[in-house]
């Protein structure tokens, strides 16, 4: 959480009203009724108008939005059709195959999964949709990853199975982009376990050769100092692109090289190795602002979305191979085809705008830096931590973290966040189950302290359920 006074912070949030409507009247006014409140425009959504970029080793050209298939619509009635996602629900697949299809007709030619998300089922539940969708082989682009996370998967031979099962779940017999999946966290001795001392980094470059593998580098989260030996050593292994977290929020972070945006993108783009960017909006809180902040970019443009600065800062990045979003819901996958249909590149004025007022605007709020990825689940003790940080900082957001009992909002705010809570996430699923294990410790790609977070998110609800605040 960030440091921020919490009676400066509802002073913040108090004026949310009259702020935001002032930026609502301040703009171009709605008098076709084709743009929302939140900037979404509801007309006709281009077909023909998507932007690309070239991938320089094969001159194919890959559409500047990627869908990525981590976060997928779930439905609690499964039928054979539906696979299991990672909250125990079943993905729904019908509704993923015609976003899918969707996203085909209007351009969107990149789609990202791993053997790691939805609970195993990511892979499967993308390859039955793009054999539904009508479209060949040679029409887009699959990427996914080798995600031997545990110890149990660190063989030669575990790596290569996961390999062989992830051609047989996405109906193909190549893979246009292998990664190395989230290399950095555990540092070197890690990267050693999983890919250097057990030989499969070799045999990944020989399936490359072998064309059973198109494009072959690596996701980064944690130690700087491993993303830049693989850099350094990129004259043997020949990275043909590099999938880093980038966004306006992290762009300049002083503190952590591995998170600033600004270092892990300059390396790339000096050794002229594409950047596919992940996590554009911070797994969706860059989209979910607070509505001081919505005011904010409304005074600056009207008719845009929130979702679509982001969007917009992280595509003017010129080495930018493809932008990754998980979309969720159509109206996602809608607004997120407009915002690159074609790319209205940013001005230097507005990324510096991005990078510095709005930062700081939005790293003043004491949300948690959880981006929903749930690669901490399952938890051994049945937590649901992505939902319960989920919803703090979605009352963070709104208002409803008060300071004190003497906070004007307190009874409001505090009744919001308990009800809230208990919708959100089931009660033998909260932060007062959690016995500090630390078993999720090590896989966060964010590096934090979850049962120190879930402790402290604790504290807050008791302290609101026994008036002690």
């Amino acid at each position: 959480m960030k440091n921020i006074d919490r009676r400066d912070f509802l002073k913040v949030t108090g004026t949310v009203a009259a702020t935001t409507a002032l930026a609502a009247c301040g703009g171009s006014a709605d008098t076709d009724g084709k743009i929302d409140y939140m900037g979404h425009h509801t007309g006709e959504v281009p077909k023909d108008k998507m932007t690309y970029r070239v991938n320089p080793k094969t001159n194919e050209k890959v559409s500047l939005l990627g869908y990525g298939w981590m976060r997928l619509p779930t439905t609690k009635n499964g039928s054979a059709r539906t696979q299991e996602n990672a909250n125990g629900d079943s993905i729904d697949q019908e509704q993923v195959n015609r976003l899918c299809k969707y996203a085909l007709d209007h351009g969107v030619n990149y789609f990202d999964t791993s053997p790691a998300y939805c609970r195993g089922k990511s892979e499967e539940s993308l390859g039955i949709a793009l054999e539904k969708s009508g479209y060949r082989r040679d029409q887009y682009f699959i990427a996914t990853k080798l995600s031997n996370f545990s110890p149990q998967q660190y063989s030669f031979e575990a790596g290569k199975e996961m390999f062989e099962n992830s051609l047989k779940y996405l109906k193909t017999d190549y893979v246009d982009y292998l990664l190395l999946h989230s290399i950095g966290g555990g540092g070197m001795h890690n990267l050693h376990q999983r890919y250097l001392d057990n030989g499969l980094l070799a045999w990944l470059m020989e399936q490359r050769q072998a064309g059973r593998i198109r494009n072959l580098g690596f996701s980064f989260h944690g130690d700087v100092a491993v993303y830049d030996w693989m850099l350094d050593h990129h004259d043997e292994y020949e990275w043909d692109f590099v999938q880093i977290q980038a966004n306006y929020c992290d762009w300049h972070n002083d503190k952590d090289k591995g998170r600033s945006g600004e270092y892990l993108y300059n390396r790339l783009e000096e050794l002229e190795i594409p950047a596919v960017i992940m996590e554009p909006l911070l797994g969706g809180r860059l989209s979910k602002v607070p509505d001081h902040v919505v005011a904010h970019l409304k005074q600056r443009d009207p008719e845009s979305s929130v979702a679509s600065w982001a969007f917009r800062y992280i595509g003017s990045k010129t080495n930018v191979l493809t932008v990754l979003s998980g979309m969720t819901y159509m109206e996602h996958l809608e607004d997120n085809i407009r915002t690159y249909s074609p790319l209205k590149p940013l001005s230097e004025d507005e990324q510096k705008w991005l990078e510095g007022e709005t930062a700081t605007l939005i790293n003043s709020y004491p949300t948690i830096d959880c981006n929903d990825c749930k690669y901490c689940m399952p938890c051994p003790y049945g937590l649901d931590i992505p939902a319960i940080f989920v919803h703090y900082n979605k009352c963070v957001n709104k208002g409803n973290v008060p300071e004190s009992q003497q906070a004007e909002n307190y009874q409001r705010a505090r009744r919001a966040f308990l009800v809230g809570y208990d919708r959100s996430v089931p009660k033998l699923r909260q932060a007062n189950h959690c016995i500090q294990c630390r078993a999720c410790v090590p896989h966060c790609p964010q590096q934090l302290d979850i049962p120190r977070l879930l402790a402290r998110v604790d504290e807050f609800v008791e302290k609101l359920k026994q008036n002690k605040l």
